[in-house]
């Protein structure tokens, strides 16, 4: 077999055709949806790809309509789509959702990036698809761990048992294994009981960078006593970056871990040592929310994208900031990127005009503003 040309990172996860209501509303009163595409790790792969990187997404998908268009939407964004294996047999996975943000309880309370938010109504039809049949023997395990990083999420072990295989295989140690990044993306409705979502801290553990919303670590595994009291019951990776939704987010880097040097970490607010860690916590600039879907996964693709070009840890943050805020702004899951030096322009903003910071629909094609 051909060995797949190298990438800086591989995102291996499911992507779904995604149906967007045409109106607010249940969707029992929606008469009209609008099609694109959602999946987390696809999600990351064209951020990236959208910002210069070399991005690979491994995946399976049905040999139909739905698997023709994921195809040709995640290739048309950039990303490298070579592994992924067509299934003559499973469907493409589909859901339908409303406006919102994901619950993160069985009680349907949920809070994203943009602030306080109603929660959207979502239904999957996933149970059998093409990519629930990942598994260490179905999937180009050499494609997969041909980056610099292995891009992951939690999303992915809960889809089957072959899954969470394939999620164990690439997450133990082994020799000349990529940098792996996890993503908890703890989502409520793959691990109602008698799913035990305590496997996502099983996983994490092996993994060198992982980023948790401080709401997902409580929901998940009953974490609660803000970031530090995550980092605690997450003490293996090189890198936490825990999530505070509209308050920004806070990394946690052990010594020199994250290879950015001694430069400038601190954003003049929670900037100090924790136990054997760096801790620096970066608040995220205010923005006028479209729909709140697709955040997380342009913050991890911002920061990763920061991690690969060596910028500092307070650096790393702000592009995962601001590329949240790209997600943000628009309806889908899929952003516009903004043009690189917009993105290190603002992120080399001081302390001061970072904190006045506000970042509007069409902000990724125009001027952001700093009052």
């Amino acid at each position: 077999m051909t060995s797949p040309p190298p990438a800086d990172v591989v995102c291996l996860g499911e992507s779904m055709v995604t149906f967007l209501p045409s109106r607010p509303g249940p969707l029992a009163d929606v008469p009209a949806f609008q099609r694109a595409i959602g999946g987390a790790e696809s999600n990351v792969a064209c951020a990236l790809a959208g910002a210069g990187h070399r991005a690979r997404w491994v995946s399976r998908v049905g040999a139909d309509g739905f698997g023709d268009h994921l195809l040709r939407t995640i290739t048309a964004a950039g990303v490298d789509t070579g592994a992924v294996e067509r299934d003559p047999d499973r469907p493409t996975g589909v859901y339908f959702r409303t406006d919102g943000e994901r619950a993160t309880s069985l009680g349907g309370a949920g809070e994203g990036a943009g602030g306080p938010a109603s929660t959207a109504e979502v239904v999957y039809y996933r149970a059998g698809s093409a990519a629930s049949a990942m598994a260490p023997d179905t999937v180009d395990l050499a494609a997969a761990r041909s980056g610099r990083v292995l891009h992951l999420t939690g999303i992915t072990a809960a889809l089957s048992a072959g899954c969470l295989a394939l999620s164990r295989t690439l997450t133990a140690p082994y020799e000349g294994r990529p940098l792996v990044s996890f993503d908890v993306n703890y989502r409520v409705a793959l691990w109602r009981p008698p799913a035990d979502p305590r496997v996502l801290l099983e996983l994490a553990r092996g993994c060198d960078l992982v980023f948790v919303g401080e709401d997902e670590a409580e929901a998940a595994w009953g974490v609660t006593g803000g970031a530090d009291a995550v980092r605690d019951a997450l003490p293996e990776p090189a890198t936490l970056v825990v999530k505070h939704g509209a308050a920004g987010a806070t990394a946690y880097v052990r010594g020199g871990a994250d290879g950015s040097g001694d430069g400038a970490y601190g954003d003049g607010g929670d900037d100090a040592p924790y136990g054997d860690d760096r801790r620096v916590r970066v608040p995220a600039p205010r923005v006028d929310v479209v729909a709140p879907v697709g955040a997380g996964d342009a913050f991890a693709a911002g920061y990763l994208s920061a991690a690969l070009r060596g910028l500092p840890l307070r650096d790393r943050l702000r592009h995962g900031h601001l590329l949240a805020a790209a997600a943000l702004t628009v309806p889908g899951d899929l952003a516009e990127p903004p043009a690189r030096a917009d993105v290190d322009r603002l992120a080399a903003l001081d302390h001061e005009a970072w904190g006045t910071l506000r970042l509007a629909p069409g902000w990724t094609t125009e001027k952001a503003t700093a009052p």
